[in-house]
């Protein structure tokens, strides 16, 4: 089994710092210990493409399923918002996004942050 992830110190959650490639974050994904995620869920119509996927704990996954299906869903079918986007952000070289941010609009507007690692979560 290979680990290119640790604990942080810090905050006592992983540090994914090493995981600097595709190819680490798929052999975690292997592992069991990342999970891919689709930045744009497939009920919204995203694909299981690169430029769509991400890899990340299990609990982010949940995370976003509950903003997008539970909140964002809803918001869509009512029609208070038509646009949807989400984005990884990145911090160092690591593969593994520090946060995700989530914006639904027009006419509404709905935002959501997800931290996931490194500084963006120690100031949560």
């Amino acid at each position: 089994m290979l680990k290119w992830f640790k604990r942080d110190k810090g905050s006592g959650g992983p540090d994914f710092s090493t995981v600097d490639s595709q190819e680490k974050a798929e052999e975690l994904h292997r592992q069991g210990v990342l999970h891919k995620l689709l930045l744009m869920p497939a009920e919204f119509g995203g694909a299981e493409i690169p430029q769509n996927v991400v890899f990340v704990p299990e609990w982010v996954v949940e995370e976003k399923a509950h903003i997008d299906l539970g909140i964002i869903r809803p918001l869509i079918e009512e029609g208070t918002v038509r646009r949807y986007f989400a984005a990884p952000e990145y911090e160092g070289k690591s593969f593994i996004p520090s946060s995700l941010r989530i914006v639904a609009s027009g006419p509404g507007q709905f935002e959501a942050s997800i931290a996931i690692l490194g500084k963006v979560l120690k100031q949560t």
